[in-house]
């Protein structure tokens, strides 16, 4: 096998080069037996206390690594910058190809035969596995789990609330020093989100993309057999780099089919778009935005997850975790498809059994028969915009109001609570330049809180519009990732405050009644941003993303490179 093993292009090499790998590898007290004709492990750890998601994430990597050893394999662990969605600023989002890049040069710059992905967070699970696709060597992955359900006051809680509280404290409803003690009801274990927020999204991504074992998605954090999958996962990348078993194997047309129609059973975040787009591109797989509508369409809920349901990712692993629900889309999903573990989308759901019927139901019997991505065009999307209809209001899903422009999140953050914004219940908040050129980044902010007074009113949910994105873990009838963004320039940079806006979400519509001459008058008098900065990533971000219909990838990153150094470094 040593001979067919890329990490011998270093480590096999003779005189002054092979000298040199070996010797500085000794340094660590490894023998060179170690790393001689076995295969090498890359454990490719995003760990980082800035990353609270994934804070144990060095507890985790210990127990693949040994995995690895238990099936004759070398580990390396080796650091990628980490992305923790709730400190970075000004959005985690802005950094998802940075972070891909460095995930890229690090596996194909080094000696790896095969690689473990260990990720969480929301954008350090698509930032991986863009980086690892791009290199295309036997890649799996190991998430970091959810954390226990949060416990407030007799209550089952999760981040979802946060907008809820959020909401009650604006009203008078929760007071500052009971916002507090949710805090730390909230977040009591190790993990990410408990919800199937956008790091819960993720894991199920990969897990029904087959690029992990079964069950990676909801076993919590804190459970001991989330560090049994991490040892067994190690054990298996090192029989998937004797089988050559790459990303390119398992990530076809039919997996990603899969993935869009297992997301809209599960409620999944209108973020899974963004990123399966861009994984897509890295590996070279056709995907449109159209198909997550056209895949998702026929597919009801069956997991009563929040903020869709009622309940909480470790209830969905007693239940039965993802296999069950997949195995409830047997009719639906492409069945042939090798995963990770060498067996085919069937074989690892058969003989799964449903636990409990609360929180996993049948297709005929679902949970709500309207689920998936909904993807809207007209005068003011014309290359789409997005909507999550199971977390939406139904009386909203076709709906005609004026709209109320903010022309960036610092006008919106002004304004939202003053007595004098001439809104009503009818009206539809539009918010501009919040898109990956606009903010830049394309932060969070697309679910934004009603005006004051309208909460006041009993109000819960209005219309809402923006070129940004919005966290997995919220709701409401929100039309998200319009594209062009404002700040490329679409129309939607040309809406103006009290046009009539008619969202028609059965006919896959969104407009403005103005008439194409006076969208034309508009453009001609619009003029484009000032640039945000000059210099460093920002900069290359900035005058080299695609939009969100493509995955918002950097140009030059679509594609791979592929895993060949053709230049020894002595």
């Amino acid at each position: 096998m040593g001979s067919t093993l890329r990490s011998q292009n270093w480590f096999g090499k003779e005189g002054k080069d092979g000298f040199i790998y070996r010797a500085w590898m000794k340094n660590q007290g490894f023998p060179d037996f170690e790393f001689r004709d076995r295969p090498v492990i890359g454990i490719c750890n995003t760990w980082s206390e800035l990353t609270p998601c994934n804070a144990h994430f060095r507890e985790l990597a210990e127990s693949v690594k040994r995995g690895i050893l238990q099936a004759g394999g070398f580990p390396v662990e080796f650091p990628v910058m980490s992305l923790g969605e709730t400190l970075i600023k000004p959005t985690a989002m802005l950094y998802r190809n940075l972070a891909s890049m460095d995930v890229e040069e690090s596996i194909r710059a080094n000696p790896l035969d095969g690689v473990v992905l260990l990720c969480g967070c929301d954008k350090t699970t698509p930032s991986l596995v863009m980086g690892a696709c791009s290199v295309n060597i036997p890649t799996i992955v190991v998430s970091g789990g959810p954390m226990l359900t949060g416990k407030f006051r007799g209550n089952d809680i999760g981040t979802s609330d946060i907008w809820r509280f959020s909401e009650d404290v604006r009203t008078g409803k929760m007071s500052q020093e009971e916002l507090g003690l949710a805090e730390a009801a909230m977040c009591r274990s190790r993990g990410h989100c408990a919800v199937m927020g956008t790091a819960s999204t993720m894991a199920c991504m990969v897990e029904s993309l087959g690029l992990s074992l079964p069950e990676n998605a909801s076993i919590p954090a804190a459970d001991s057999r989330r560090k049994v999958l991490a040892q067994l996962s190690g054990l298996r990348i090192v029989e998937m780099v004797k089988e050559n078993l790459k990303l390119s194997d398992i990530l076809t047309r039919e997996a990603f089919e899969n993935a869009i129609m297992v997301n809209a059973a599960i409620g999944g975040s209108t973020n899974f778009v963004i990123h399966l787009l861009a994984i897509a591109g890295r590996i070279g797989v056709p995907l449109h935005l159209n198909d997550f509508d056209t895949f998702s369409s026929n597919i009801p809920l069956v997991a009563n997850l929040q903020p869709s349901g009622k309940y909480f990712m470790e209830d969905l692993y007693y239940a039965g975790g993802l296999p069950a629900v997949m195995k409830e889309l047997a009719d639906f999903l492409h069945q042939k498809p090798v995963t990770a573990n060498g067996k085919t989308v069937k074989d690892n759901y058969t003989g799964v059994v449903c636990y409990d019927r609360n929180i996993i139901s049948t297709t005929e019997n679902a949970f709500n028969p309207i689920s998936g991505i909904v993807v809207v065009k007209g005068n003011i999307c014309e290359d789409g915009a997005v909507l999550k209809p199971s977390a939406a209001s139904p009386h909203l899903m076709k709906h005609k109001g004026k709209a109320m422009v903010f022309e960036n999140i610092e006008d919106y953050k002004h304004r939202i609570d003053d007595p004098a914004l001439d809104v009503d219940e009818n009206s539809v908040l539009v918010l501009k330049n919040v898109g990956p050129k606009g903010y830049p980044g394309m932060p969070e902010v697309g679910n934004m809180g009603l005006p004051k007074k309208l909460l006041e009113k009993g109000v819960t949910d209005m219309v809402r519009i923006s070129d940004g994105r919005m966290s997995g873990t919220g709701f409401g009838t929100v039309v998200l990732h319009v594209c062009p963004e404002a700040a490329a320039g679409g129309n939607f940079a040309l809406i103006q405050t009290g046009d009539m806006v008619m969202l028609d979400v059965a006919n896959r519509s969104l407009n403005i009644d103005v008439t194409d001459e006076e969208l034309h008058k508009r453009k001609q008098a619009w003029q484009l941003p000032a640039p945000v900065t000059n210099r460093g990533y920002v900069s290359l971000y900035v005058n080299t993303v695609e939009q969100a219909n493509l995955g918002a990838d950097l140009t030059f990153l679509k594609g791979s490179s592929g895993s060949e150094v053709t230049r020894d470094s002595h």
